[in-house]
């Protein structure tokens, strides 16, 4: 059922460390790959509004829709997210819909940089959550540090127990440098014998970025790919990161972002759904030239909320910026 046009006003009020939403803008360019035309709908977290708030920047969002899966949640949907620089900090808000008003969890940061006896590290931060439909749990992929990618586990969402590392750079090429902002979706791939698929950014000596891939038939032990999914240097841009994983028609999509000098934008590639494609489609979202994007559209995460489309995304410069919404 579409989001009643009452409830969606009533929804724009500050509450809980966020934003209000603001009137939409100008439509963005028609998304290619048959995607929705996803058009900007305001600001639903910014640092300066938040308790928990060391650095004054957060990154990297990602929704989960909770109500059918969860006991007593705390809301219909879970945000997570998270300051990036040092000390970090897995984060959550809660709302009874993806879009707003969100409420900011008073125990934040859920998971530290420090978690005795697994790790000690300078920061925690790009936090991707996945329901895992077997186990009937909330998996929480996060970096710290930028070399290695963590797994952490939930039954209910908010308090978690540590799993692993499953993936570092020395599980990479020679010259590999950072390999995070990883995000893990069910997606089978039966000649591999895998039923996930991870999509992260990988860093080199050369340093530009790239998007890497990895299979995986449980979700915690991996194979990674020697060269990566997407090259920089294959659309012409500097740095590529943020990749989230979309299927239509029976094909998989990455989506991902460029550095705000290569224009800002969130791009899109086909991959098929056993990713022996590297159709590069163009520009599946392109950022307002005004706030609160100026310029950057990054790390873009998709949720459906009463059959209505939704991408939350990191708005601005990196590390300056806020998590803003945009409906299909």
């Amino acid at each position: 059922m579409p989001l009643n046009r009452r409830t969606f006003l009533s929804a724009a009020t500050a509450t809980g460390g966020l934003l209000a939403l603001g009137t939409p803008a100008t439509p963005a360019a028609a998304a290619p790959g048959g995607f929705p035309d996803y058009r900007h709908l305001g600001t639903l977290l910014t640092p300066g509004r938040l308790s928990y708030n060391p650095t004054g920047e957060i990154i990297f969002p990602c929704v989960r829709g909770v109500y059918d899966r969860l006991s007593a949640p705390l809301g219909r949907y879970y945000l997570y997210y998270a300051p990036h620089d040092a000390p970090g900090g897995i984060c959550l808000a809660y709302a009874d819909s993806i879009a707003g008003p969100y409420t900011e969890y008073p125990g934040n940061p859920i998971v530290s940089n420090r978690w005795s006896p697994h790790y000690s590290v300078s920061h925690v931060s790009s936090p991707h959550v996945m329901w895992h439909e077997g186990e009937r749990e909330l998996w929480l992929y996060f970096h710290g540090e930028n070399t290695t990618t963590r797994l952490a586990r939930s039954s209910n969402g908010i308090d978690f127990v540590y799993d692993r590392t499953v993936l570092t750079t020395s599980m990479l090429p020679s010259g590999t440098t950072e390999a995070s902002y990883a995000r893990v979706f069910p997606h089978a791939l039966p000649d591999r014998g895998a039923r996930y698929v991870m999509l992260f950014m990988i860093n080199t000596t050369a340093n530009h970025r790239s998007i890497g891939w990895g299979w995986s038939p449980d979700g915690r032990s991996w194979s990674f790919a020697s060269q990566p999914l997407i090259r920089y240097s294959d659309i012409g841009v500097n740095d590529l990161s943020g990749p989230h994983l979309l299927t239509r028609n029976g094909s998989a999509y990455v989506v991902y972002h460029t550095d705000r000098a290569s224009g800002g934008t969130i791009r899109i590639t086909e991959v098929g759904a056993d990713f022996s494609r590297r159709d590069h489609l163009g520009v599946f979202y392109r950022p307002l030239a005004g706030a609160p994007d100026n310029g950057r559209a990054a790390a873009p995460a998709f949720g459906t909320d009463r059959g209505v489309p939704y991408m939350i995304y990191e708005a601005g410069e990196r590390l300056a910026g806020s998590i803003a919404i945009a409906r299909g």
